[in-house]
């Protein structure tokens, strides 16, 4: 461990972080210096005098410039809010999610006793985010992988909630006979075609069965999931989902085919086509699936 001057090791990092322009890297500069040794921005102005580990700040650069998220790096991540680990194992979180949770806490403000399933859950971050802020409400995450699972139990005795967590993959037949009021999910929908236009950090580091429909069918699980909610929604119950922007017609005919009304397809802060909700009418989906 050695003493030096928070301008000059803000600066270093900066200067050796190569892959990112100098805004990008001042950014990830600052987090890290804040989750790892507690400096805020105001700390680096004053130039305040620090303790670190030559090693650890090498190391750090290394992994940022062979693409590395930060999440990963520092173990963590912030989510509508509150904190989330993140492993490898879990797709980070992004703002695009977050809009989607805000949509649904919006829609259902100062309602409670409501039944909730997060399909996909990776993190946990919707679904926790949502028993977090929608007091009152039962909230369950369902994912295929096990290490996920994990890794959002944690997140839910950090933020303080209770979640039901299930392990089961979507695409198989279900045998449970919970209802809910809301489903909402986050599934897999990039096509291969599109790997050429993603970023390293995440074709190399994070997990492909979050990312990638199967067989260049971006829609695949957004079939699966509205099989599911026919049987799974309660009458009048309402499903959401994060989309493809490519996608959003698409999806909505397709949640049309299903016989959900009062679809709509929303769109983000910047202006793509991101989310899609619809209602179950049940006396046409009787119909429909007779």
């Amino acid at each position: 461990m050695e003493n030096c001057r928070a301008k000059s090791l803000f600066s270093r990092i900066v200067e050796d972080i190569t892959l990112y322009e100098t805004r990008e890297s001042q950014s990830i500069t600052y987090w890290f210096l804040e989750e790892k040794y507690g400096l805020n921005r105001a700390d680096i102005l004053a130039d305040k005098m620090i303790e670190v580990d030559q090693e650890t700040i090498n190391q750090f650069i290394q992994r940022i410039n062979a693409h590395e998220p930060l999440q990963y790096i520092l173990g963590k991540t912030w989510f509508y809010g509150l904190p989330f680990q993140v492993a490898p194992g879990v797709l980070i979180p992004r703002p695009e999610t977050e809009e989607l949770v805000d949509r649904i806490i919006k829609d259902y403000a100062g309602m409670s006793g409501l039944s909730i399933l997060d399909i996909g859950t990776g993190s946990g971050c919707i679904a926790i985010s949502l028993a977090a802020n929608m007091p009152g409400c039962k909230v369950a995450a369902m994912d295929i992988s096990a290490d996920a699972l994990k890794i959002a139990a944690k997140n839910a005795v950090l933020n303080h909630v209770s979640v039901q967590f299930i392990e089961h993959d979507i695409s198989l037949d279900w045998n449970g006979n919970e209802q809910y009021d809301i489903i909402v999910s986050n599934p897999p929908y990039i096509e291969l075609t599109e790997m050429p236009l993603m970023r390293q950090n995440v074709l190399q580091y994070e997990p492909k069965l979050a990312l990638y429909a199967p067989e260049n069918d971006a829609l695949f699980f957004y079939r699966k999931i509205l099989e599911f909610a026919v049987k799974q929604l309660k009458p009048d119950g309402r499903i959401y989902f994060e989309i493809n922007e490519r996608f959003g017609q698409e999806t909505k005919v397709l949640m049309e085919e299903f016989g959900f009304v009062q679809v709509e397809v929303l769109k983000d802060l910047n202006g793509k086509d991101r989310m899609a909700k619809g209602k179950k009418f049940h006396e046409l989906l009787i119909d429909f699936f007779s």
